[in-house]
């Protein structure tokens, strides 16, 4: 088809579903009616129909259709807020707090000011951190059951930082990295900039399906896999020590790095060590203080193999050059007076209340989530269009996740992400009861 008559069609669409001509959840002709219809080549149907799903305005379903999406969604994050009101409860991100932080930022700050050289902090720091705060790291990695030398632990301007300084060290565009079907985003949108091919592997259990990740391994070169082994973002689960032992025993015998996600392992008291100490080394651990302490205390870590240190050092200098000395001090100061300690303690009390309270509220619907964690899962009948409930939950001040943003594959389930730690319990008591009749509502219940 002639681009002079292919643009324009796209536009069409655009603007049919942006004006509301052509409704939420319209089922769109299949890609052999609109090439029909159109006059058009089967194959220009179908690029039609990608680019209108880039824009966000649509959403293909295997075995259902392609469908035009509420257009306040996209891909990129849940829900956008620019469109929601002022007012919106936001459930779609976790930004955990708890009473009295911000007078303990003074505190800190006070003690900072008068403790020490603070002319020494005003210079640039070593690119991975200064030594003895590095060492305060790596005493606070001991309490996660992941011993590592201080020169092994470098600083970073928080876990995605980390992840990202992570990729760009030890990967090449190009390169294939096995992932959880349902992942982090922030790790999706680090490796499409990196230009990774990401290989999904179905859950099974509590953990990834590790017969499927065997089978992809023996089909394709897989270089490296990127895990959450303790609280998995969005499913919550904690794998036990038997699968961590049978996924280090695969990623040795076909050469795999281990990419291993602590962020939220501090709300799991009980769990194994990490992949890290099993098979320190291949294994690089990257986690921070955005979620034990605050999301505004930008300092992240990653504990990784002596040989992989200086590789690390030269992309931190080349992105950052070093994390900033004052939050740096401020959060190592915190881990040595008990701090962060006593936060992460009163974190997963907060974060079990909270989940207590959303069993209540939500009550007979299905969910799926750690009991300890700040989100809970809430898969929907195969009937139900997520996005069409994310939309009429923000027309009542109420912002979700959809499966879209942690999909890494083409299926994506029906789904809803709630993020419980970002706002006060009473108002997520009346936010989670919304939720619920919401969804009750497109289920016909």
């Amino acid at each position: 088809m002639p681009q002079a008559r292919y643009k324009p069609l796209v536009d069409r669409l655009a603007a049919d579903i942006r004006s509301g001509r052509l409704l939420p959840g319209t089922r769109l002709p299949t890609h052999r009616q609109l090439a029909a219809r159109e006059h058009l080549a089967l194959v220009t149907a179908t690029r039609v129909y990608a680019e209108l799903e880039a824009m966000g305005l649509v959403s293909g379903e295997q075995g259902r259709g392609t469908f035009v999406k509420e257009t306040a969604l996209y891909g990129g994050r849940e829900v956008d807020l620019q469109s929601a009101a002022a007012d919106t409860v936001d459930l779609s991100f976790n930004y955990p707090a708890l009473p009295g932080q911000a007078e303990l930022l003074r505190a800190g700050l006070r003690q900072l000011a008068t403790a020490g050289d603070l002319e020494a902090l005003l210079r640039y720091q070593p690119h991975a951190g200064r030594l003895q705060d590095r060492a305060a790291v790596a005493r606070h990695l001991l309490r996660r059951g992941l011993a590592v030398p201080a020169a092994q632990v470098l600083l970073v301007d928080g876990a995605q930082h980390g992840l990202a300084t992570a990729l760009m060290a030890l990967l090449q565009p190009g390169d294939v990295v096995a992932v959880d079907a349902l992942t982090y985003p922030g790790f999706k949108l680090i490796a499409q900039t990196q230009h990774l091919e990401l290989a999904p592997v179905p859950a099974a259990g509590n953990g990834t399906d590790l017969d499927v990740l065997e089978k992809l391994c023996q089909r394709r070169k897989v270089r490296a896999i990127y895990t959450m082994p303790t609280l998995n973002n969005p499913l919550g689960w904690v794998t036990d020590a038997a699968h961590r032992q049978a996924l280090v025993a695969i990623a040795r015998k076909h050469g795999l790095l281990i990419i291993e996600d602590g962020a939220y392992a501090f709300l799991a008291e009980a769990a194994p060590p990490p992949l890290a100490m099993l098979a320190p080394e291949c294994t690089v651990y990257i986690s921070g203080f955005s979620k034990n302490v605050a999301a505004g205390l930008r300092v992240g870590f990653m504990a990784v193999p002596a040989s992989w240190v200086d590789r690390m050092e030269r992309v931190i200098r080349a992105t950052i050059w070093n994390t900033a000395g004052v939050m740096t001090a401020l959060a190592c100061g915190w881990v040595d007076d008990g701090t962060v300690a006593r936060l992460e303690q009163e974190k997963r009390r907060d974060a079990r209340q909270r989940q207590r309270l959303a069993a209540e509220v939500l009550g007979p619907l299905p969910r799926v989530g750690h009991p300890g964690s700040y989100f809970v899962w809430l898969p929907l009948a195969d009937e139900v269009r997520a996005d069409q409930v994310a939309m009429a939950l923000v027309r009542e001040r109420v912002s979700v996740s959809t499966a879209q943003p942690f999909a890494t594959s083409a299926q994506v389930p029906h789904a809803i992400r709630l993020a419980l730690g970002s706002v006060a319990p009473d108002t997520l008591r009346l936010a989670l009861g919304k939720v619920r009749q919401a969804i009750e509502h497109h289920t016909g219940r």
